[in-house]
């Protein structure tokens, strides 16, 4: 497959005249496809089919990815089986029948990395609250929790020397989420500048982000955090809390991060489109999370 795939970068750069940015984006779309296709159990591309294509582009949905992002996938794979095809490799094309990427539902918008470091930047650190607010917002794009498991995070969900989070998402399902150094570093600052002033009452209960009043954050605390950056920096999207989840995910995908990694992290269990993976033991997790994760 290697000597396939380096015909095909020659075909994209001296047949098809692409730039160098173009091609390294389609092979990379092209690797994912076949790492999702051997991870199927899939041994020769002769035994690709349309349904293969379709579950890929629901996984590509569920993980968040751009339509413009689909749209692009479906486009290399289409050439690619177009170029094995012409070369004779394999008369199977299962990409025939699909033209463009079904979504489920509507996508929220998707912050560029740009984006998400002008509202990281909007916090005042120098106050207890700013501090609070960097370090809950620096959380959930490192983590891409959900907005109820950010909040439902306690002192002992922080494992510092691991760099992970111990998260209980829906249903209660236990996960551990990698987290980056620079969010890490964060919450060691409000923990030791902030959090013992909000907590002069001693009512938290454990829980890492607390209120004004010494409790634990509400949803409706978050959003008025969230919204009120959002007006500061000019940002003109519709963005909700969950947009950072999608954005996570997004970044990871776009910058070659495996599909079941992403999987993994975002705690995408019992979806029919992925229960062919496999559970991955923490290194792995690890490791993809630091190389492809533009903060870690």
């Amino acid at each position: 497959m290697d000597e396939i795939l380096r015909q095909y970068k020659s075909y994209l750069t001296f047949e098809q005249n692409l730039s160098t940015h173009s091609v390294d984006a389609y092979l990379r779309d092209v690797k994912r496809f076949l790492d999702y296709i051997q991870q199927s159990g899939i041994q020769s591309l002769d035994e690709v089919t349309p349904r293969h294509m379709h579950r890929l582009v629901h996984l590509l949905t569920e993980m968040g990815l751009s339509s413009g992002s689909l749209a692009r996938n479906i486009s290399s794979i289409r050439g690619f089986f177009r170029f094995l095809n012409g070369e004779k490799i394999t008369e199977n094309n299962p990409t025939q029948l699909i033209d463009r990427p079904k979504l489920s539902r509507r996508l929220p918008s998707v912050l560029t990395y740009e984006e998400v470091k002008s509202i990281l930047n909007i916090p005042d650190v120098s106050k207890p609250l700013g501090l609070r607010n960097r370090a809950m917002l620096e959380t959930i794009y490192a983590s891409g929790l959900r907005i109820s498991e950010l909040l439902q995070l306690h002192l002992s969900s922080v494992y510092v020397d691991q760099q992970i989070l111990r998260v209980f998402g829906k249903g209660s399902k236990e996960r551990l989420v990698p987290i980056s150094k620079s969010a890490l570093n964060w919450i060691d600052a409000y923990l030791k500048e902030a959090r013992p002033v909000l907590d002069k009452r001693q009512k938290s209960g454990g829980v890492l982000f607390l209120s004004v009043r010494g409790t634990g954050m509400s949803r409706m605390g978050f959003w008025k955090i969230l919204n009120s950056c959002l007006q500061e920096v000019g940002i003109k999207k519709e963005i909700h809390p969950h947009t950072f989840r999608h954005s996570f995910a997004t970044h990871l995908l776009e910058n070659g991060a495996d599909l079941r990694a992403v999987q993994e992290m975002l705690g995408h269990a019992d979806i029919s489109t992925t229960q062919i993976y496999t559970h991955l033991d923490r290194s792995f997790l690890q490791q993809e999370y630091k190389t492809y994760h533009p903060r870690s």
